[in-house]
């Protein structure tokens, strides 16, 4: 395991450790950072769209183009 997983593990395991009404304050405070919200909200996009099939990147590129993405067809 490298350095930086287990240092995510110990994240992880105080994280779980946490009352509810914790982990609600501790999840308000890494949102409140417009910064990181973002960066949360960058990594949940792709883990969603991470099932979606592959398509050529001309494609994507014309439907970028068009103003449409994948999911508004």
């Amino acid at each position: 395991m490298t350095a930086a997983k287990a240092t995510a593990e110990v994240f992880y395991a105080a994280f779980k450790a946490m009352s509810l009404k914790e982990r609600n304050a501790f999840l308000e405070r890494l949102i409140a950072d417009r910064r990181l919200r973002e960066d949360l909200m960058d990594v949940a996009l792709a883990m969603e769209r991470m099932k979606e099939p592959d398509r050529p990147l001309e494609e994507a590129l014309a439907d970028l183009g068009r103003g449409r993405s994948k999911r508004t067809r």
